[in-house]
């Protein structure tokens, strides 16, 4: 199963017990802090989540795989995420 931000939302609401408007917004504002730290090439660290970070990729070789013609890929910036040491463990554990 997929986490959805529907799921996000109906959680905070349950755990919560805040009206289902307020979830929503709590959450957007959230999401949307996040997305503006990202864009801005700043990384997010969440203690005991992992940290999101923005890495530069360089510009490569690269082909079209429908027609095998080689070509230049451009830089470009990506997310990555590494998990914490706490997270790892957790998901590690064999139930």
């Amino acid at each position: 199963m997929t986490l959805t931000k529907a799921n996000i939302i109906e959680s905070v609401r349950e755990q919560m017990d805040f009206p289902k408007n307020d979830c929503i917004d709590v959450v957007e504002k959230l999401l949307g802090i996040m997305k503006k730290t990202l864009e801005n090439g700043e990384d997010i660290m969440v203690s005991g989540f992992g940290k999101f970070r923005v890495m530069q990729k360089k510009q490569r070789k690269g082909r079209n795989p429908a027609t095998d013609q080689e070509m230049l890929l451009d830089q470009r910036r990506v997310v990555t995420f590494r998990c914490s040491g706490v997270l790892r463990n957790k998901v590690n554990v064999m139930k």
